[in-house]
């Protein structure tokens, strides 16, 4: 009895919180806007009966997804941005977890509260933090005009690039983190088998290091890219109009246009994209905790 109460908090916990909200968000997308009539249509009634109330629903709203391309080039432009912040934070993160496990132990708890310091601070002041930053008149151009490294402002702000900066420091500890732990528990004897057999550092890197923190990177990637994919935030402060994510998209039919149907879809396929990763994710743990053992 005890197991089954224990087993059934989170399955009771997902299906309050995940389940039924997406079984609203899906049938709110299966439905068309009502004029004078808040929200949408149709609505149930116990008189007419269940069977007539699903017959009344219909895809014609995935179907207006597919025929306006400001929705699908939305998706690939999320995508896009998405991989390529993950591939970024990759870039910058791989190096400080790898100093970090490199480090003396009786460095390693500050190194590791440094990184999660940025978690004490708001995420909404922290990005618009970087607005002050990027800005024309902010510090980064005062800092290069005062140096005469440049002669006039960078545009930076209201720029892919803003967005990638913000996503890469916003969401960097969730790739530090993961490479860190698969870092701290590699052998340092086989990178010295490594060099005895011949193999120079950079040799023993590659060939040793990178592949036993492959679960690290991947679990680092997933955790960066699954989020940035519908981040609105960061691309609405920092990339302004001419940046194009699914996430502000969605927040525009939601409260701009008001058209609860079409913001359902949209909700809906973003989900499902974000399906395959987050299956990938959950394979990948799986796996490593069998190696584990």
């Amino acid at each position: 009895m005890r197991r089954a109460v224990l087993i059934a908090v989170p399955y009771l916990w997902l299906l309050a919180l995940f389940l039924v909200p997406f079984v609203i968000v899906f049938k709110i997308s299966l439905s068309d806007v009502a004029l004078a009539r808040p929200p949408y249509l149709p609505q149930f009634s116990w008189d007419e009966g269940i069977l007539a109330f699903l017959s009344e629903l219909d895809f014609e709203n995935y179907i207006f997804l597919t025929e306006d391309d400001l929705y699908w080039k939305a998706y690939l432009s999320s995508l896009k941005i998405a991989v390529f912040s993950t591939v970024l934070t990759l870039l910058v993160g791989y190096p400080i977890a790898y100093g970090m496990a490199r480090a003396p132990s009786e460095w390693r708890p500050t190194l590791m509260m440094l990184v999660i310091l940025p978690f004490w601070t708001s995420f909404l002041i922290r990005v618009y933090a970087w607005m002050g930053i990027l800005s024309n008149e902010g510090f980064l151009n005062q800092f290069l005009l005062g140096i005469g490294l440049i002669s006039e402002p960078l545009i930076i702000l209201n720029t892919n690039t803003a967005v990638y900066i913000g996503i890469v420091y916003t969401y960097l500890p969730f790739m530090i983190l993961p490479i860190y732990a698969a870092l701290d528990r590699l052998d340092g004897s086989l990178i010295e088998a490594a060099e005895d057999l011949g193999c120079s550092r950079l040799s023993a890197f590659w060939l040793v290091t990178i592949p036993l923190s492959k679960n690290g990177i991947i679990a680092g990637s997933f955790l960066v890219f699954i989020p940035a994919l519908g981040e609105f935030v960061i691309p609405s402060l920092l990339g302004g109009s001419g940046t194009l994510m699914i996430g502000k998209v969605l927040w525009e039919e939601f409260f701009s246009n008001r058209d609860w149907p079409v913001a359902s879809a949209v909700a809906v396929v973003l989900l499902l994209i974000l399906v395959i990763p987050i299956v990938l994710f959950q394979r990948n743990q799986e796996k490593q905790q069998e190696a584990e053992q």
